[in-house]
């Protein structure tokens, strides 16, 4: 089971209560005060864990609660802190508050990118004093202690951006997995019916001079999606943080429609998802070379967007495939400039030759 969005409830530990005790010695008479503190209580502790992929396991354990720190004792001594409660998360997860209505239009509470990075989502209250922190020349036998602080405690959203390189985006049925399978050493399912992809998968392909890039296939996108038709639009947040964009486009039109419409469709709808992601820099690979009115589809889809480099392959054959990882490099190289760049421009998306796509 694929999880990349769910709701948690965090409890840290309390602290424990401070002590009231006298030493009673033997040939030690009025000993005083020697009550000790309460140990700490527990956090709860987000833990990057390179080695998971989605957020199944807190769909069956959606409640952390850490351990309350033990109470102090007499002879001063200090109640044992309690363990931190450690919530494994996959690389690329982000929290909000829960009662947060819209993720797009505010800052997360934090955004964990790195492998074995740690967050305290909820810190264990302190431990609380012992009657030996109030004694005094007025005041020699305190019976006054504090309890231990409360620990902080919430509700929260988590939320998987997958991290990678590159996105792939296309219809349905245009040859995303397989190509994914021919460039990488993923194994996505293929079948011979569209939605066939129904959760971000993540191939690792190898470039010249020992270098890697990830490639991430996300379900197949239609027009209308922004209106919740097909799988709608919920996938897309995984390409958020991809460099570049790769729009995989049935170029021979073998579910009845032609490259030139599916590509504006597309475009269309990645800007009404985010117009900040339709300013990544993007690129064509015309898929499915091999069939009929592909090459004719082809010209007629170039001279359309001139200016947008288009790579044709076919996934079925293996045609152009050492091309597409050749200029996969280059895009890539090209995205990093181009993400540093445009930072601070402001939305626009480009469709054929500067379109804007139809209201």
């Amino acid at each position: 089971m694929f999880v990349d969005r769910i709701r948690i409830s965090a409890q840290a530990g309390d602290g424990g209560r401070g002590s009231v005790s006298f030493r009673r010695e033997k040939f030690v008479p009025k000993g005083g005060p020697d009550g000790g503190d309460g140990g700490r209580g527990g956090d709860i502790v987000l833990r990057v864990d390179p080695h998971s992929d989605n957020l199944s396991s807190l769909f069956y354990e959606p409640i952390a609660k850490a351990k309350n720190g033990a109470h102090g004792q007499g002879k001063q001594m200090h109640g044992r802190s309690a363990p931190h409660k450690i919530v494994k998360v996959p690389v690329g997860t982000v929290v909000y508050p829960a009662n947060q209505i819209d993720q797009n239009a505010s800052e997360p509470i934090a955004d964990l990118i790195q492998p074995n990075e740690e967050y305290i989502l909820c810190r264990g209250g302190a431990g609380g004093k012992g009657n030996v922190h109030f004694k005094s020349s007025r005041n020699r036998a305190p019976r006054q202690y504090t309890e231990g602080g409360e620990g902080e405690r919430g509700n929260f959203l988590l939320e998987l951006r997958t991290i990678a390189d590159g996105g792939l985006v296309g219809y349905p049925n245009a040859g995303k997995s397989t190509l994914l399978r021919q460039i990488s050493a993923a194994r996505p399912k293929v079948a011979p019916y569209p939605f066939t992809t129904l959760h971000p998968i993540v191939g690792v392909v190898e470039l010249d001079a020992y270098r890697r890039a990830t490639i991430a296939d996300v379900p197949g996108l239609i027009e209308g999606a922004h209106r919740d038709v097909g799988l709608g639009h919920d996938f897309l947040r995984h390409i958020t943080r991809c460099k570049i964009l790769l729009f995989v486009v049935d170029t021979a039109g073998s579910e009845g429609r032609h490259p030139i419409e599916d590509l504006q469709n597309l475009r269309r709808e990645i800007y009404l998802f985010d117009p900040r992601l339709s300013q990544r820099p993007w690129y064509i690979i015309a898929n499915k070379m091999d069939m009929l009115e592909a090459a004719q589809n082809f010209a007629e889809m170039r001279g359309r967007f001139a200016e947008i480099e288009a790579i044709p392959v076919s996934a079925a054959t293996d045609e152009g495939i050492d091309r597409l990882k050749v200029r996969l490099g280059i895009w890539l190289d090209r995205g990093e400039i181009d993400k540093t760049v445009g930072e601070n421009t402001s939305p626009r998306i480009i469709i054929g030759q500067d379109v804007q796509p139809n209201k």
